[in-house]
């Protein structure tokens, strides 16, 4: 995800190593590459990524990928085509994820720009519900502004159109820290909005309000394959049920 992001995961993790025991740090602290957690082996990538080598990172062990389409409504990742066509291409399941800036303009008005620049859904196996990236603010305020019934209104009005637009419901990228600030710790989305949870550390630690198990965790921002290191908890034919939303 954004870089703001993982260096305050990477700081959060460093001052936790600084202050408690060793016992805890092992529970608290970044997690090395190697030690990846449970479940089928994925990865997100971004414009930082560059092209990407698909068919190394799928030897490697990668099934699945996340790839960065567009932030508010300005951007689109000049590197989308060659990473979502790339990793569609080796093998994996792939989906694409959108960058909230929800200081900038309406949850609807995001989730069209995200529908059309590469967010869109088909049901062909192989493609991800689309992915809405709710996270601390790197250009201003935390929660951008909103106080937290705003921001709950905001993320409505983002899932609402999506699923108006694609028929799915979109995948919620997000911290425990920035979810219990900004909206509250809400659990309206966790009956329908499958959770991306972010944490680096040995554990996935405690869930946002709503969501008794998380369904990808970001649990590195480096490792064996380019991009953030994820996990998807389940198999692979679970991760194919979340892609065709259904049997396909």
């Amino acid at each position: 995800m954004n870089r703001p992001l993982r260096s305050a995961l990477r700081a959060a993790s460093a001052a936790l190593l600084a202050t408690v025991t060793l016992a805890a740090s092992a529970t608290l602290g970044a997690v090395p590459a190697s030690a990846a957690p449970a479940g089928l082996r994925g990865m997100d990538v971004s414009s930082y990524q560059g092209n990407v080598n698909w068919s190394a990172a799928w030897s490697n062990g990668a099934r699945f990928a996340y790839v960065k389409a567009t932030e508010g409504t300005g951007y689109t990742n000049p590197y989308f085509a060659q990473q979502y066509n790339g990793s569609y291409n080796v093998g994996m399941i792939r989906g694409s994820y959108h960058f909230a800036l929800p200081d900038r303009s309406s949850g609807a008005t995001q989730a069209n720009y995200f529908v059309d620049h590469g967010g869109g859904w088909s049901k062909d196996g192989k493609t991800l519900p689309g992915a809405l990236d709710i996270e601390y603010n790197p250009y201003g305020s935390t929660c951008y502004g909103l106080t937290q019934s705003g921001m709950r209104s905001w993320i409505s009005s983002f899932v609402n159109q999506y699923h108006s637009r694609t028929g799915r419901w979109a995948t919620i990228y997000t911290t425990t820290d920035w979810w219990t600030t900004c909206t509250g710790n809400y659990s309206g989305f966790a009956s329908t909005n499958p959770l991306w949870i972010a944490r680096y550390s040995s554990t996935v630690g405690t869930l946002p309000a709503g969501w008794s198990t998380y369904s990808f965790w970001q649990w590195a921002s480096s490792g064996t394959f380019p991009g953030d290191q994820d996990v998807w908890n389940g198999t692979w034919d679970r991760l194919k049920v979340l892609a065709c939303n259904g049997p396909c």
